[in-house]
């Protein structure tokens, strides 16, 4: 549904020529400052990922300047993972120094803070701690996923052990093993969080430099339901964009922006309005002309797409108001 808002956006720009060719978000810079600041006032309706209100708290305090910050914040707002994110944030900001369960691992998590987020993490650790090789450190990865108490307790003992050969304690190599472990069930594996993070950025980036064309997309996906609509709604008129009424002779079956400030409601969202009706509806428009009152709507419509219903559901929502018709 992501991949698909982006689409609309990206042809919605070019169909309106605020872009004199398609935008390749495939292409854009990581380092645009205008995403960032939109990330760091929480303002993420509609952004893959970023969009609960839990999210826009921790991306408040987090003030992420970098792509890595986006990645590492998905891989951390998980069961597990999210107990460290006001850790991760303050190394980040420097109230705290950063810390390592143990000196060994400082190489694998001085990237993230000292924090574990990503499964890699944990695979590694157990080889550089226990000695296990890159296939035993998977199935320790897959043993915590899957959390059965046998194959836990075969892992710990294998871990500790292993650690022990290094001259780690027992009691140390079981802290680690315990920390690891309340992580390690909910992780991502790092790639994943890349993947998901790429995404969330070009939503970003679609929505700080093009927000009508953005959020007309996004609007367009909820059609059905009208409780989000209406939520999304009062976002976008408060990012200070208009959302005109929907109207016979400018609306479409989805949302659409009339120019950079001024968003159209979409046909589509109107109950008792089908999507036949609308396709004629704006093909005889388009190939005709605008209608000039109720009566001219009526006598262009074909009979089979028309019906009291419809045109009841089209009156009450304000899309024929012009016409001398009354709610």
């Amino acid at each position: 549904s992501n991949l698909t808002v982006i689409d609309k956006t990206v042809k919605l720009i070019f169909a309106k020529g605020l872009s004199d060719k398609l935008i390749d978000v495939d292409t854009l810079p990581l380092d645009d400052k205008a995403v960032y600041k939109l990330l760091q006032r929480g303002e993420t309706t509609g952004i893959f990922q970023l969009e609960s209100e839990g999210m826009r708290g921790y991306l408040k305090k987090l003030k992420a300047n970098s792509f890595d910050d986006i990645v590492d914040m998905l891989a951390l707002y998980r069961p597990g993972a999210m107990d460290y994110i006001d850790n991760y944030i303050d190394v980040k900001h420097g109230r705290k120094e950063i810390e390592y369960p143990h000196p060994l691992l400082e190489e694998i998590l001085k990237p993230t803070n000292g924090v574990f987020v990503y499964q890699e993490q944990v695979m590694k650790s157990a080889q550089v701690m226990a000695g296990y090789s890159l296939g035993g450190a998977d199935l320790l990865r897959r043993a915590m996923g899957k959390k059965k108490a046998d194959e836990m307790a075969m892992q710990r003992s294998v871990f500790v052990n292993g650690c022990k050969e290094k001259n780690i304690s027992s009691k140390k190599a079981n802290d680690v093993f315990d920390y690891i472990d309340k992580f390690a069930g909910y992780g991502f594996n790092k790639s994943h969080s890349v993947a998901y993070a790429y995404i969330s950025y070009q939503t970003v980036w679609l929505k700080a430099h093009y927000p009508a064309a953005f959020m007309a997309s996004v609007l367009s996906g909820m059609m059905g339901d009208t409780d989000r609509i209406a939520f999304t709604v009062k976002e976008v008129q408060a990012m200070g964009l208009t959302v005109d009424g929907p109207s016979i002779n400018e609306s479409y079956h989805g949302f659409s922006i009339r120019d950079e400030k001024i968003i159209t409601y979409g046909l589509g969202a109107i109950k008792g309005v089908g999507e036949a009706l609308i396709e004629v509806l704006v093909a005889e428009r388009e190939a005709n002309g605008d209608y000039q009152d109720l009566f001219d709507f009526c006598s262009r419509i074909e009979r089979r797409s028309l019906n009291k219903r419809a045109v009841e559901a089209l009156i009450y929502s304000g899309a024929l108001d012009g016409f001398g018709v009354n709610r």
